[in-house]
């Protein structure tokens, strides 16, 4: 579903990513582990089409992110780090702008709309102004909204952060589900734990680089994802 191949990304002098190539298949949910400046959101906005890239590939179900970047954007959806909306409308507004750039028909928007507003507890404030949302409500808001074209692969930045513990089961639940219906995951997260029970397999970067990768039991044996990510960082 998702193949980076020997991507590298420079900003300048430095090398952001380094020769990076990891294989995201379909049903799969990939974990992509590394300290903060590591290059996972380098990596992951490239996957997006979002950064250029210096060297290397990446293709979206066999499609080249290069040559047909907006063939590649509709089969995704991308939850960023920060939820960055247009506040100064409504959540329903941005609910339905979203559905209209992806041409998604109006019954089918309104099924997705309110089975994720009433999953996430939102439903009660899609009038009101994105303005008025805490981090947590415009979280719930990217994610819906990542949801509502029903994407072939979610590439997520740190997805967890702002989520309070019953929106994080239900964002769990979600993303095993896309995944057992053929889709994808790719998402990057600091929180060890999540990742180790979640993932089907796992990447750790360092400073650019790919440190290892494979299945969960491949990467951790009999440690914790934890030890081996301390281990490989040198702690």
């Amino acid at each position: 579903m998702l193949k980076i191949e020997n991507l590298t990304k420079k900003y300048g002098d430095k090398t952001a990513v380094d020769n990076l190539s990891l294989h995201i298949k379909k049903g799969m949910i990939y974990g992509f582990i590394g300290h903060n400046g590591a290059g996972k959101t380098t990596t992951i906005k490239s996957c997006c089409g979002i950064l250029q890239f210096d060297e290397g590939e990446i293709y979206i179900d066999g499609v080249s992110i290069k040559e047909d970047p907006l063939g590649c954007k509709r089969m995704i959806a991308y939850i960023p780090d920060n939820p960055y909306l247009y506040e100064f409308l409504s959540g329903i507004q941005y609910l339905n702008f979203v559905a209209d750039i992806f041409n998604v028909p109006k019954a089918e928007r309104g099924e997705r709309i309110r089975k994720y507003s009433s999953l996430f507890e939102l439903t009660d404030d899609l009038a009101q102004p994105i303005s008025s949302y805490s981090r947590g409500m415009k979280q719930k808001l990217v994610i819906i909204s990542a949801l509502i074209h029903d994407p072939k692969l979610v590439i997520m930045d740190e997805p967890f952060v702002g989520l309070d513990p019953k929106a994080t089961h239900y964002l769990k639940t979600i993303m095993r589900e896309i995944c057992n219906n053929g889709g994808a995951i790719f998402f990057s997260t600091h929180v060890l734990e999540v990742a180790e029970r979640l993932c089907d397999e796992v990447a750790i970067i360092r400073k650019g680089k790919l440190v290892i990768s494979g299945s969960m039991e491949e990467v951790k044996g009999n440690d914790s994802l934890e030890d081996i990510f301390l281990e490989l960082e040198g702690e």
